[in-house]
């Protein structure tokens, strides 16, 4: 079994249901088949082998979920990059991966003559749209391949997604996912998490270089639909109208996306009945705004804890375990990120990798077939990331006696103050209570006598206004003194890498250039 054979097997089944559906044009899946099936052949006949890489720099569409599905098919591991990327950033993981072909959009044409001649593996450029440079125009490619399957031997545990990491601590690795990993994220998804119907439709309002792209083996396997809004941008009014058109029942998003979405007074022009799951994960999703999201859209979200390296789908907080009402115990468990998945064992661990008992923090580790085969051409790394058998996430956090895992920081971002440990995101969740205060970001800055304190980098919503001393009042009100920021600076926006994550390293960096901290 191969992930590709889901899309097979959903063209048998139900060939005139829509596959892809982008503005006014829909695909069904028997034509969706025989098109990445041709581009597969395609790819073998440019000189691919089993095993080889695939990259890609496209947008949001069609052309897009062929390339990543059919080197697949062929055997091949698809390497997606996301477009917001610096031309750097791409010309590292082409060249790590060493991809032997690269598809790509015609907008990008003037983006990759930057790094284009350091690309020096890549044997083939296929554009989608308008080429130069003599390259492969992605439709001829396609002209006169077969539309049959082609029948490459697929091992379970072969390369079919390398997954690059969003690189915050230096050069991105690129986690190794094979058709066993994404089968089986596919069946925990099908089994509990969100059992996808053949009606449904995943509308692609964030790339499919990452999560919402992950998200669409399950879709196919039951012969749901894929749309696209008719924009490039994350933009709420466009997001809308799509969700409007295509009758959009799914969606994953990171938490900022939803932000934005509640933060816009479009949603009331357009009929948003038809959805029913919203996915989101990737960054913290702050208790307050999320009771502010369940109001405004319903019980429709399932919160989604996992890494490139083991994706979407380690613990999962359910739609009914949105719905808390009054009830303590279900509003603190909105903070937590849910439970293990059943194909996924966590554990939380000390710096011994011995497991620590329930409520006591240490660094949230995983293992079973959704974590990844390792980080490509990096084995030392590999080494250290699944010592023992388990994935050690670099996420510090704590298990109940009920097994609900609760994320309080990267390792990373913990704050040492005077010898204690302060972990932002408690921080942040109180500062995100205030109503003047739109995002936030807590860091620790270099202090003489504390060795680092706690500062609050704060955006204000539209319009409101709000003084440092307010911020640090209301801090005072719900936390022990010693954890309530020292300063509090207002910024127009915080930075954010191309998946939605806050930068918290660029941050400290303007605070923490020439010294070095310790943590």
């Amino acid at each position: 079994m191969h992930v590709g054979h889901f899309l097979t097997r959903a063209a048998q089944r139900c060939p005139d249901r829509p596959a892809w559906l982008e503005r006014d044009l829909t695909i069904p899946f028997r034509e969706a088949e025989a098109r990445v099936n041709r581009l597969a052949h395609a790819l073998l006949s440019l000189g691919g082998q089993p095993g080889d890489r695939v990259a890609m720099l496209l947008p949001n569409g069609p052309q897009g979920l062929e390339t990543i599905l059919a080197p697949m098919k062929g055997g091949m591991g698809v390497v997606p990059m996301n477009i917001r990327l610096h031309p750097s950033e791409h010309a590292y993981m082409v060249n790590d991966s060493g991809a032997f072909a690269l598809i790509y959009g015609e907008e990008f044409s003037e983006h990759l003559a930057q790094v284009r001649e350091t690309l020096t593996r890549v044997k083939h450029f296929i554009c989608v749209g308008r080429g130069g440079r003599g390259d492969l125009a992605y439709e001829a490619v396609l002209d006169g391949q077969p539309e049959t399957p082609p029948d490459p031997t697929i091992e379970p545990d072969d390369l079919a997604w390398l997954f690059y990491t969003s690189g915050t601590t230096g050069n991105p690795k690129g986690a190794m996912l094979t058709h066993r990993n994404l089968i089986t994220m596919a069946e925990q998804f099908l089994l509990t998490i969100n059992p996808a119907r053949p009606g449904d439709v995943l509308l692609h309002a964030a790339p499919i270089t990452h999560g919402s792209g992950i998200s669409i083996f399950h879709h196919i396997a039951v012969g749901a639909a894929s749309a696209f809004p008719a924009t490039r941008a994350f933009d709420p009014p466009r997001i809308f109208e799509a969700i409007q058109r295509h009758r959009a029942t799914t969606l994953f998003l990171v938490p900022t996306m939803i932000n934005l979405l509640l933060a816009s007074p479009d949603r009331t022009r357009y009929d948003l009945s038809s959805l029913h799951t919203i996915f989101y994960g990737g960054a913290p999703m702050y208790v307050e705004q999320l009771l502010e999201a369940v109001r405004t859209f319903g019980p429709i979200f399932v919160q989604l804890f996992g890494q490139g390296e083991a994706p979407m789908a380690c613990t999962c907080l359910p739609k009914e375990e949105h719905v808390a009402g009054d009830d303590p115990v279900k509003l603190k468990r909105l903070a937590s990120a849910g439970r293990e998945t059943p194909a996924v064992r966590v554990r939380v661990v000390d710096d011994e990798d011995r497991e620590a008992p329930a409520g006591q923090m240490g660094e949230i580790v995983a293992r079973g077939d959704l974590v990844m085969k390792g980080y490509w051409n990096k084995p030392e790394a590999t080494a250290d990331t699944l010592r023992g058998g388990w994935l050690h996430t670099g996420d510090i956090g704590y298990l109940d006696a009920d097994g609900y895992l609760y994320i309080t920081d990267r390792k990373k971002d913990m704050i040492i103050s005077g010898g204690s440990n302060i972990y932002p995101r408690e921080i942040e969740e109180v500062i995100c209570r205030h109503p003047a205060v739109f995002e936030v970001a807590v860091i620790g800055v270099p202090d003489a006598k504390w060795g680092e304190t706690v500062k609050a980098l704060v955006v204000a919503r539209e319009g409101a206004r709000v003084t440092e001393g307010e911020i640090i009042e209301h801090c005072k009100r719900h936390l022990g003194s010693y954890k309530k920021p020292q300063s509090v600076e207002f910024l127009p926006n915080l930075p954010k890498n191309a998946y939605g994550k806050v930068l918290k390293r660029e941050l400290r960096d303007r605070y923490w250039a020439g010294r070095q901290r310790k943590v």
